[in-house]
């Protein structure tokens, strides 16, 4: 437990964020956290095992409605492509999927 709560201090404090006209605290990178939990009971010996995934995305935003700074318009611009990016894995992943259902 330790261990986890410094891995999530050193995520919060690699956190970026930005004020914009709609937000003031505007999340300017992405976080993904893969927790790996493995349970054991002493008396019977059985284990098991799970994951925790915890995901924190960027904002997407409209940069006529948020007004940001140059630096920060700019950051807009490459957090809206790597969403789009994003949609376009998942959307890939779920078509496998259903290609690999309709297969069996």
């Amino acid at each position: 437990a330790k261990a986890l709560r410094a891995c999530l201090a050193r995520g919060h404090e690699s956190r970026k964020v930005a004020q914009t006209q709609m937000n003031h605290e505007s999340s300017r990178s992405h976080l993904i956290v893969l927790i790996k939990v493995l349970a054991e009971n002493k008396d019977t010996g059985e284990r098991l095992k799970g994951k925790i995934v915890l995901v924190d995305l960027a904002g997407s935003e409209r940069i006529k409605k948020s007004k940001p700074g140059p630096q920060q318009q700019q950051e807009a611009i490459e957090i809206n492509k790597s969403l789009t990016a994003l949609v376009d894995v998942i959307e890939a992943l779920v078509q496998n999927g259903k290609e690999k259902r309709e297969a069996k």
